[in-house]
């Protein structure tokens, strides 16, 4: 079977790259931009809030290792995604929630997913499901930043119970 791609807006991008790279079934992550108007947009550009663009990120995975859905329950587990256009200290509307969708499949699980994941949250989840239209990836130096610098991630740390309850890792002991 074939690799499928996936994009998911979370904030920012360094602690959601970090996140999807933890999943056993995920091939590549890339940060970049998307779900705006503007061509090979820059990171200052995008900062300006005028690219309608968002922080994303690029996730390629092997279905048969790791479902959709299931990377949807790690989506909604790293982040609130009742903030608007804000995580934690990260204010702006690069920085909001989005789902976009590459096929109409996609986009029927996304909305699913968000209607379940809504009973665990006290207020309206805010985050924008879309369809793809095109992906632009970010500068180098945000590339697998955590990994580069050595700084621990300080932003999207998924507990590892999330990965176990979704069948990604196995039970301790197992």
């Amino acid at each position: 079977m074939a690799f499928e791609t996936a994009t998911f807006g979370a904030g920012c991008f360094w602690g959601v790259e970090w996140v999807f790279r933890q999943v056993p079934g995920v091939i590549d992550v890339v940060s970049g931009y998307s779900g705006g108007f503007v061509e090979n947009p820059t990171y200052e550009q995008v900062c300006t809030d005028t690219t309608g663009h968002a922080e994303v990120v690029q996730v390629t995975f092997d279905p048969e290792q790791v479902s959709y859905e299931q990377l949807l329950e790690v989506f909604w587990a790293m982040h609130d995604p009742t903030q608007v256009n804000r995580q934690g200290p990260d204010v702006g509307y690069q920085y909001r929630s989005i789902v976009l969708a590459h096929t109409p499949e996609q986009r029927a699980a996304a909305e699913a997913s968000r209607a379940r994941a809504q009973e665990r949250f006290d207020r309206p989840i805010s985050t924008e499901i879309k369809d793809f239209v095109a992906f632009y990836p970010a500068e180098g130096y945000h590339q697998r930043y955590y990994e580069r610098t050595g700084h621990e991630p300080y932003c999207h740390v998924l507990p590892i119970g999330v990965l176990r309850e979704l069948g990604l890792v196995p039970a301790r002991g197992a």
